[in-house]
């Protein structure tokens, strides 16, 4: 019983996306509420209280209800409530209460308590307020006034973080899983393999590139390590990488999804509704940075494998690159007829992402064994809207947040005491904002942390000159950048399950590996050439100069550059790659020439000889 009920929400969630999507009939609270109702349902149903005890499931049942009973008043009451804005009566306040309720409790069950508890927190400084003394106390707000807000308007629970998960983020899932039950993600995995797969420790090239791919689809690192790390991590350990080193390239690389163009998770979708700001703006902003990132994981993982002696994968174990091509070119072609439509079409989010939806049906009626009938059809809807729950439940909840910040004045507050402790300095104040972000994010999906720190941290950074895309961009680099972050690094201890490993080693190996596109960000707020703003002459040479300042980082995490480096040699290395990042001629050449000195102490360095096992064997011994 319980499945088909589960069956038919689903369905109708999905159904329900396309139709708003394809007419936009509804005014934004409707839309909103409607949509987060269907989740909150789904996840009453999904995630019980308890299995086993059914007197248990009474709580359950009795949260349906309270779902159905607060979504069906908002529905019938709106007309009414439009027309005596200003006044709020007791059943808004009831039904705003139960729903607030719920959403908390739906998003302890599927997120965990850190984002319950923030948001449990912002709320009670809602209402009591004036018991805080200082600076950050204000006069306090009743229940009927918050409720209100988080109720009845578009700056709560209905704010522009739903917005985005009812719309743009819902659409990219659907598409996503479209694209997953059309084979898209073998071709995906068969590409890379057939890409880098014998190069020279090319099971961690193929995750790369695999990981990337998906990544950028499906935006949550997690996840990601989980759908390509099974294929990947094997693959890196049976030609020879340590268990931690295999987690770790996985980790770093499903992470780098994220910020990847030109869906990048969905999170390109989220700040054009946070920031106001073009999608085509964003994604041709995010480009450099993105393809920054992944060169210096490439060059770390070549560099690791060349350092240990690591081969690639046998030709046999390679699918052909033409032929790959060849079977997966028409499973692609829905993600150009994506990139068509929303670069060059200039189309809606939405629209874009229908057409793309249409595209990989039509596609599956000419590629065998993954004809889409109807019974494919739906089951694709089903699935992808319970791939919905977790990222809508958490930008739901993240809105009593943001509801709470704009209601009290907090952002303004905040943003006062980040430009004080960083006196004005820009660099201290984006490496508070990096701190924050990063810590946030270690209990947050990307999403939901990006759209709370951003409401705190980018008025501060405008405020500083910053310009207003960069500054987003900055907090969701680092936002996306938490799950390969120590302590609490969520992709690397998911990644480390997989291989075998210590969660805690792989997590600082994959911070370590992770190094050079931690100061990514830093660059494109002093060098915008980074972010495409320019003449192509600078844009082509600061491209250059961070390639080259990367890979030298590259070098000196890994401990490897044609020879196994010593300490001296390292710290030269790094020290000539962040200068040489950093925008301006003076640091350029500095970087030079420390990049250059030490390439000279590498090729003058002798290997020294020892003799072992009392055998007379002689061996090099790298210093």
């Amino acid at each position: 019983m319980v499945k088909k009920i589960v069956f038919i929400i689903a369905l109708a969630t999905s159904l329900f996306t396309i139709y708003t999507a394809t007419f936009g009939q509804f005014t934004p609270v409707l839309q909103r509420g409607i949509f987060i109702g269907l989740m909150l349902l789904l996840v009453f149903l999904l995630y019980p209280t308890s299995k086993n005890k059914k007197i248990l499931r009474i709580i359950d049942v009795m949260a349906i209800v309270g779902v159905i009973s607060s979504i069906v008043y908002l529905y019938i009451s709106y007309p009414t409530i439009e027309s005596r804005i200003g006044y709020v009566n007791h059943a808004d306040t009831i039904f705003g209460l139960i729903l607030v309720v719920l959403l908390l409790e739906a998003c302890r069950r599927v997120t965990g308590w850190a984002l319950t508890i923030i948001a449990g927190i912002f709320l009670a400084y809602g209402f009591f307020g004036y018991l805080v003394p200082g600076f950050f106390g204000h006069e306090g707000y009743t229940l009927a006034r918050l409720m209100s807000t988080m109720f009845l308007t578009t700056e709560g629970v209905f704010g522009s973080a739903l917005a985005a998960a009812a719309t743009f983020v819902a659409m990219f899932i659907i598409f996503g899983t479209f694209l997953e039950k059309g084979g898209a993600g073998q071709v995906f995995i068969d590409l890379a393999m057939a890409i880098g797969g014998r190069k020279r420790g090319g099971p961690a090239k193929v995750a790369i590139f695999a990981s990337a791919l998906m990544g950028s689809v499906n935006g949550s690192p997690v996840a990601n390590v989980t759908t390509t790390g099974v294929f990947t991590i094997p693959l890196m350990k049976k030609v020879g990488y340590k268990k931690e080193v295999a987690g770790a390239v996985e980790a770093v690389a499903s992470t780098g999804g994220s910020i990847l163009p030109p869906v990048m998770g969905a999170g390109a979708f989220i700040m054009a509704e946070m920031a106001g700001l073009p999608y085509s703006a964003i994604v041709t902003a995010a480009v450099i940075p993105a393809l920054l990132y992944y060169l210096s994981i490439y060059m770390v993982v070549d560099f690791e494998a060349a350092k240990n002696k690591l081969e690639g994968l046998s030709k046999e174990e390679i699918p052909d690159l033409k032929e790959t091509l060849k079977k997966g070119f028409l499973l692609l072609l829905p993600l150009f007829v994506l990139i068509f439509f929303l670069v060059f079409a200039k189309m809606s989010v939405t629209r874009s992402a229908l057409y793309s939806i249409v595209a990989v049906i039509l596609v599956s009626f000419f590629t065998k064994d993954k004809k889409m009938g109807i019974r494919t059809l739906i089951d694709t809807l089903v699935t992808s809207a319970k791939s919905m729950i977790v990222v809508s439940i958490a930008c739901g909840t993240a809105g009593i947040v943001v509801g709470i910040i704009t209601l009290s004045g907090l952002g303004l507050k905040l943003s006062g005491v980040l430009l004080a402790i960083g006196e004005n300095s820009l660099f201290l104040t984006l490496l508070l904002t990096m701190i924050g972000a990063i810590i946030i994010g270690m209990g947050l999906p990307p999403t939901p942390a990006y759209i709370v720190f951003s409401v705190l941290a980018t008025p501060a950074l405008v405020q500083l000159g910053v310009p207003l895309l960069a500054a987003h961009l900055f907090v969701f680099y680092y936002s996306c950048f938490a799950p390969i972050t120590p302590p609490v690094a969520l992709a690397a201890f998911t990644a480390a399950g997989i291989a075998d490993s210590k969660p805690f080693k792989t997590g600082w190996i994959s911070f370590l590996y992770a190094l050079p596109a931690f100061i990514i960000p830093f660059l494109f707020i002093y060098g915008p050439e980074l972010m495409g703003e320019g003449t192509l002459p600078s844009i082509i040479y600061s491209v250059i100069t961070a390639s080259v300042g990367v890979i030298a980082m590259g070098a000196a995490s890994t401990g490897w550059f044609r020879k196994n480096l010593v300490i001296i040699e390292r710290f030269i290395l790094l020290s000539g790659g962040v200068t040489l990042v950093i925008p301006g001629l003076m640091s350029d050449l500095i970087g030079v020439l420390l990049i250059g000195l030490a390439l000279f102490l590498i090729q003058i360095r002798k290997p020294k000889v020892t003799n072992v096992n009392n055998n007379n064997q002689v061996k090099e011994v790298l210093e």
